[in-house]
């Protein structure tokens, strides 16, 4: 190889380490981005189903109530 081609490899290798140099700083980013939104999604799952035991519990209360006063249809 000439000096000249030696050089040219030598200049693409640099570029791609910085490119992968690049990438590896996005990626990391992007983890930490879906790893919050993880969290996110475990945080409004709990406060569904949290919610939906509220439901259930408020709907059972209203059953009671209406049997007591004979409003329930049987």
């Amino acid at each position: 190889m000439t000096d000249d081609t030696t050089n040219l490899v030598l200049e693409h290798l640099r570029a791609i380490r910085s490119d992968i140099g690049e990438m590896k700083q996005r990626l990391g980013s992007v983890e930490i981005q879906l790893s919050a939104m993880g969290q996110q999604i475990g945080a409004l799952t709990t406060a569904v189903y949290s919610s939906r035991s509220g439901m259930d519990d408020l709907r059972r209360r209203v059953e009671r109530i209406e049997q007591r006063l004979e409003l329930a249809d049987h």
